[in-house]
């Protein structure tokens, strides 16, 4: 099925880390991604960089960021981003999930984290469009899948659904010589499944990827992925990969559907 007219794309972005600011290569890729996306009326994110359940909902005032990360130079704490709050969305996601028995909570000071802001703050720096961040309560893909499925419905009314993660996420594991083989590997095992829309192998891809356990010991950075998959479910075959190379070694690849 080709992408319906008057729907928003899905999602799925490498977020980078603070210093992503500073390569002019992807700064240039997140922007001209973004120049071609319609205007959304809202942006839900659903970040590798919060956990927690039940599912959670953002602030939807505008309140400090979220400096989730530690020991990089004081002008990374500096970085604002002011998106308008979302409340609106807010009620429309709370009606979706809790009526298909998902409990909701609010957590009304939790900010942006850079799994959000990071990105957002290259694709649309005007900070004029209405942001939600929710939380991951599970790092189940089935359940993530699921979940996306739920949300689906807000794409008809021009929200752009973002799943935030890594495409390949290990820091342990990086070294200063070169590519890591399981960044590589693991890419192009994802880049396939994704084109062949093996989801099925995506949803168990710590066992049938190659070095799966290796470039993500934890699942995180790759769950929000299904969240994407699940919010576009009836277009899986208008996957595209709009960014992809490595960045410190990860993988950047980062997909839109629709």
């Amino acid at each position: 099925m080709s992408a319906v007219p008057g729907r928003m794309p899905a999602l799925y972005l490498s977020h980078g880390a603070p210093p992503l600011a500073d390569d002019p290569v992807w700064t240039r890729e997140l922007a001209a991604w973004s120049s071609d996306l319609p205007r959304p009326t809202a942006i839900l994110m659903v970040s590798g960089h919060w956990e927690e359940a039940p599912l959670a909902l953002g602030a939807t005032a505008v309140v400090p960021l979220v400096y989730d990360f530690w020991g990089f130079p004081e002008r990374y704490y500096r970085v604002r981003y002011a998106a308008p709050g979302a409340p609106a969305l807010a009620d429309s996601v709370r009606k979706l999930l809790r009526g298909a028995g998902t409990p909701v909570q609010d957590v009304p000071e939790r900010g942006l984290d850079h799994g959000a802001y990071v990105p957002l703050k290259e694709m649309f720096p005007a900070a004029d469009i209405p942001v939600l961040q929710i939380s991951m309560p599970t790092l189940d893909p089935r359940k993530l899948l699921e979940m996306g499925r739920r949300l689906a419905p807000l794409r008809d009314e021009g929200v752009l659904i973002v799943g935030s993660g890594f495409f390949t996420h290990n820091l342990a594991a990086l070294r200063q010589d070169g590519l890591p083989s399981w960044s590589a590997e693991f890419d192009d095992w994802g880049h396939r499944a994704l084109l062949d829309q093996d989801i099925d192998a995506l949803l168990d891809f710590e066992h049938k990827a190659p070095a799966g356990r290796l470039a993500h010991p934890r699942t995180e950075h790759f769950a929000p992925l299904f969240v994407t998959l699940g919010a576009s479910a009836d277009e899986w075959d208008s996957g595209r990969s709009v960014i992809d190379g490595f960045w410190m070694g990860l993988a950047k690849r980062s997909v839109q559907y629709g």
